[in-house]
C-alpha cells in the first residue's frame, strides 16, 4: 500500500502551491490589525490625516489580495485532494481485483463498497479542506502569538494560556474519538452490506413475504449505526463547549488586561486596539480545532480500514518468468488432483483424466460431487492442494494468469449479466477485437437470435441488473452466445442448458458438436447433455467414481445407469409396452 504521505509527495507541487497562496492569504489578514494600530495612534490619536488616505488604500490591497489568494487556495487544496483521492479510489480497486477468490468468500460486497466509496471519501475530505484549515490554523496561530509578542509579551500570555489549553482539550477528544469512528466505519459497511443483498435479492423477498423480517434486520443495523453516531455526538457535544468558552472569554480578558496597560502607560491606545483585533482573530482557530479534531479522527479511522484490505495477499501467484504458449492447442491433464480449501473437508480427491484437443469431457455427478471445482482449478480461481494441472503439457502455474483466463471461455452455473446491452454482453470476452457479425452469428448459433430480434432494440437493447427481465433460459442462451464469441480453444459449460427446453438444448449440442477445434468441458445433470462426449466422468463425495463413454456406462449398471433410468425410465417403460 503506498502511504498517504507518498501520494502528497507525488502531487507536491500544487500542494506547495496552494500552501503558498494559504501563506500569504493568512499573512495579509495578519497585517490588517498593524493598519488598523496606525490610524489609531497617528490619525485619530497624533491628528495626522495625511496618512489616513494611504492606509485606506492599504486596507483595500489587503482586501483583494485575501480574495485572489483565498480563492486559488480553496480551488487548489479542493483540486488536489479530489485528483488524490481518484488515484487512492483507483489503487484501492486495482488491488481489490488482483485478490484471488478465497478473499471474495469471506468478505461482504457491502464491506469493500464501504471501503471504497465511503472510506476514501473521508480521507478526501481529510486532504483537501481539513488539511487546508489544519496548515492555515497553525500558521494563522502561530503568526498571531508572534505579532501578539511584538505589541506586548505579558499580555501575549493570556491567548498562549488559552491555545495550551484547547490544544489539551483537542487531543483529549481525538483519543476517545478514534475508537467510535473505527466502529461507525464497521457498522458502515455491515449496513451497506444488509441493504445490497435484500436490494439485489428484492424478487426472492417478495417471493418469500419476507419484506417485514428484512425491514426488521435493515433497521437493527440502522439503529446501530444511530447509537454509534450519537455517542460520537455526545463526546463532541461534551468538549467542544471548552472551545466555545474560552474562545468568548479571551477577547473580554484581552480588553480588561490591556486596558490596565494602556491606563499605565506600557501600550498604547493603538497597540490594545491591534492587539484585541488579533485576539478576536484567534478565536476561531479554537473553535475551528474541536471540528478538525472530529473530522480527522474519522479519516485515521477510515485509513486503517483501508490498510487492513492492502494487507491481503493473493493466494494465487503468477511466476516470476510466466511461460507463454505461441498457440494453445486445448490440451488439458489432470494428474492426481486434490483439493480443499483452509479449514475445510477435502473437495476433491485424485482427480487423473487427460483430454486431447478438440475433444470433449463430461463431468456429471450429484450436487456438491465437486464438479464445478474441478473448472475453478482449470481456471486457477484456486490451486490444487495436491497434483498437477497442465494445457498442452504445460504446468498451469508457470503459465501467465491472463494467457490461462483468455484460452477458456466460461459459461458459468450462476449467470451474470451486465447492466448494459446486450451487445456489450456478449462482446464481453472480447470487447475490442469483437464485431458485430460475429455477435450475431454466436448469437444464432446459441438460439439467442430469435428472441433478441423481437426486442425493439434488438441487440442495443439494455437489459437490467444481473439479466433482471430476461427468462432463466433467455439469461443462459446470452451467455453461451458470450463464450462462442471468444473462439477459444477451450470451452467450458457448467450446467449451463438446465433452463433450456430439450429441443433448444438438442440444437446447441448440435452447435458443439462443430467446434472440432475446441476441447469441450460439458457439465450437467442432464444425461442428453453429455452422452455425446468422447468420455464422462462421474463423480461422487469429490472422486471420480466411473469413467467411460454413454455405451460403456450403461452396461456397468452404476451410478450412471441409475441417473439414466431416473431419467428416462418412464419413456423406456412406455416404449417397450
Amino acid at each position: 500500500m503506498k502511504k498517504i504521505s507518498t501520494y502528497i509527495w507525488e502531487n507536491k507541487v500544487p500542494y506547495l502551491f496552494a500552501v503558498a497562496a494559504l501563506l500569504i492569504a493568512v499573512t495579509l489578514d495578519m497585517l490588517s490589525p498593524r493598519l488598523t494600530k496606525s490610524v489609531v495612534d497617528d490619525v485619530i490619536v497624533g491628528g495626522d490625516m495625511t496618512r489616513l488616505s494611504y492606509l485606506l488604500l492599504g486596507f483595500l490591497a489587503i482586501g483583494v489580495g485575501r480574495c485572489v489568494f483565498q480563492y486559488i487556495k480553496e480551488y487548489t487544496f479542493d483540486r488536489t485532494a479530489s485528483k488524490i483521492s481518484a488515484q487512492m479510489r483507483r489503487d484501492l480497486f486495482i488491488h481489490i481485483q488482483s485478490l484471488s477468490a478465497d478473499f471474495f468468500d469471506r468478505t461482504n460486497t457491502g464491506e469493500l463498497m464501504s471501503r471504497v466509496k465511503d472510506d476514501i471519501d473521508h480521507i478526501w475530505d481529510a486532504l483537501g479542506f481539513v488539511s487546508m484549515l489544519i496548515i492555515e490554523v497553525v500558521y494563522h496561530t502561530s503568526i498571531i502569538l508572534v505579532s501578539m509578542c511584538m505589541l506586548n509579551w505579558k499580555l501575549t500570555l493570556i491567548p498562549a494560556a488559552a491555545m495550551l489549553f484547547c490544544g489539551t482539550t483537542a487531543v483529549l477528544m481525538e483519543r476517545k474519538l478514534g475508537g467510535i469512528y473505527e466502529d461507525i466505519s464497521e457498522e458502515n459497511a455491515k449496513l451497506n452490506t444488509v441493504a445490497e443483498e435484500n436490494l439485489a435479492g428484492v424478487r426472492t423477498v417478495k417471493a418469500f413475504a419476507r419484506e417485514k423480517f428484512e425491514i426488521t434486520k435493515f433497521l437493527s443495523h440502522n439503529r446501530k449505526y444511530y447509537d454509534l453516531n450519537m455517542t460520537q455526538s455526545k463526546v463532541f457535544v461534551k468538549y467542544y463547549p471548552y472551545f466555545s468558552v474560552v474562545s468568548k472569554v479571551l477577547p473580554l480578558l484581552t480588553i480588561l488586561v490591556g486596558g490596565r496597560l494602556v491606563i499605565g502607560g506600557e501600550m498604547t491606545l493603538g497597540e490594545m486596539t491591534a492587539f484585541v483585533e488579533y485576539s478576536t482573530n484567534i478565536v476561531w482557530p479554537m473553535e475551528m480545532l474541536g471540528w478538525l479534531t472530529n473530522s480527522f479522527s474519522s479519516a485515521v479511522a477510515s485509513n486503517k480500514k483501508i490498510r487492513k484490505i492492502y494487507q491481503e495477499t493473493s493466494t494465487i501467484k503468477e511466476a516470476d518468468a510466466p511461460v507463454l504458449l505461441e498457440d494453445v492447442k486445448g490440451k488439458i491433464s489432470f494428474d492426481h488432483v486434490s483439493f480443499h480449501k483452509a479449514d475445510q473437508y477435502e473437495i476433491l480427491h485424485d482427480i487423473t483424466f487427460t483430454l486431447e484437443p478438440g475433444k470433449t469431457l463430461g463431468i456429471m455427478g450429484a450436487t456438491g460431487a465437486g464438479k464445478t471445482s474441478i473448472v475453478q482449478l482449470l481456471q486457477r480461481m484456486y490451486d490444487a492442494t495436491d497434483g498437477r494441472i497442465c494445457i498442452d503439457d504445460v504446468d498451469i502455474r508457470t503459465l501467465s494468469l491472463e494467457q490461462l483466463r483468455t484460452s477458456i471461455s466460461y459459461v458459468m452455473q450462476d449467470v451474470f449479466l451486465f447492466s448494459d446491452t446486450i451487445n456489450e454482453n456478449i462482446k464481453l470476452g472480447k470487447k475490442m477485437t469483437t464485431d458485430f457479425s460475429a455477435v450475431k452469428k454466436a448469437s444464432t448459433d446459441a438460439q439467442a437470435s430469435e428472441f433478441i430480434e423481437r426486442m425493439e432494440r434488438k441487440y442495443d437493447t439494455v437489459i437490467g441488473e444481473r439479466g433482471v427481465g430476461l427468462s432463466g433460459g433467455q439469461k443462459q442462451r446470452i451467455s453461451i452466445a458470450r463464450a462462442l464469441s471468444k473462439k477459444d480453444p477451450i470451452l467450458v459449460m457448467d450446467d449451463s442448458t438446465s433452463a433450456l427446453d430439450m429441443e433448444t438444448e438438442h440444437m446447441i449440442q448440435e452447435t458443439l458438436s462443430e467446434l472440432k477445434d475446441t476441447t469441450k468441458i460439458i457439465i450437467a445433470h442432464r444425461i442428453s447433455a453429455v452422452r455425446s462426449a468422447d468420455e464422462i466422468l462421474v463423480l461422487e463425495n469429490g472422486a471420480i467414481a466411473e469413467r467411460g463413454t454413454h455405451e460403456s456406462l450403461l452396461r456397468q449398471k452404476g451410478l450412471y445407469y441409475e441417473t439414466y433410468l431416473a431419467q428416462y425410465g418412464e419413456f423406456m417403460e412406455r416404449k417397450e409396452a
